[in-house]
């Protein structure tokens, strides 16, 4: 601000569009933390709320400018060596996506955002192939043909064939790339008019390789699956969402399945497990 003579949010409305561009980095994610935390407050005021008439004289950060800022190699002229060109790019994004998914597909790539998209990184692909970096098979049944995978990936996969005695629970954030559904694979059906979504702080519970659940934001409102159909005990859905409870961290549920939660079918099997009757829904606080 000193060296441009710039009001700071217009240099601040620069320095974000040289990030969106991929000129500049930040040695923290902060910055698009108060971006998101910022507009979030900022679309749930309330249009006829009365303006403060005092403000604290004691000024924060503008929201997005925490971190230290610096150029990218691209971006820096004073850099002399030769930039990476398509190819190169292309297969250290071909390397990322391997180690992100273990196994690659088509599908996976609707919601990377990767220039070209499949078919720009199919050739790079094929060449990892041919020098044996990535392996090529039909590894996941009704996907596409042309599948990669990283050495040992398909046999990890096939590992998971075996059952168990016991009932393996995974809870997992519904963006995670570990998290098929919504991705590569469509959401199951359920007798919720809602539909699950990949959204930051939702939650998927998997049980036994099955979707058994889909929990919100805000941990209120879950829907439903393998139980719908039968695949799976409620008793065994019930303590799995009741290990999410935590102690100080409460859970409390207001809608299963589109309806209330004291009208659910699964409410038995969750009291079973903890949860009590309130006033707002089914609470577990978590003991």
């Amino acid at each position: 601000v000193a060296a441009t003579g710039n009001f700071p949010n217009d240099l601040l409305q620069l320095v974000l569009q040289m990030m969106w561009a991929g000129e500049l980095t930040n040695d923290t994610l902060t910055p698009i933390r108060s971006l998101r935390s910022s507009n979030n407050s900022r679309a749930s005021r309330s249009p006829n709320r009365r303006p403060r008439r005092f403000r604290s004289r004691r000024r924060s950060a503008l929201p997005g400018s925490e971190g230290r800022w610096s150029l990218l190699p691209n971006a820096d002229p004073t850099r002399t060596e030769e930039q990476p060109g398509l190819t190169e790019r292309q297969t250290a994004t071909a390397f990322q996506l391997i180690e992100r998914h273990g196994i690659l597909t088509k599908e996976m790539l609707a919601r990377e955002e990767v220039v070209g998209g499949f078919a720009g990184l199919y050739p790079v692909l094929k060449a990892m192939e041919e020098a044996g970096q990535v392996r090529r098979g039909y590894f996941v049944a009704g996907l596409g043909a042309a599948q990669f995978s990283s050495p040992g990936a398909e046999d990890r996969l096939r590992g998971c064939r075996a059952s168990d005695d016991d009932d393996s629970v995974q809870v997992l954030a519904a963006t995670d790339p570990a998290n098929p559904w919504g991705n590569a694979l469509k959401w199951p059906e359920s007798s919720s008019t809602a539909r699950p979504q990949r959204v930051a702080g939702a939650r998927v519970i998997i049980v036994n390789g099955t979707l058994a659940a889909w929990l919100n934001q805000s941990s209120n409102r879950l829907i439903t699956f393998a139980v719908d159909e039968g695949q799976l005990p409620g008793e065994t859905l019930a303590t799995a969402i009741a290990g999410l409870a935590e102690p100080g961290l409460p859970l409390l549920l207001n809608q299963i399945n589109g309806q209330q939660a004291a009208d659910s079918d699964l409410r038995p099997e969750l009291e079973s497990s903890g949860f009590q009757l309130s006033s707002r829904g089914l609470l577990h606080r978590g003991h």
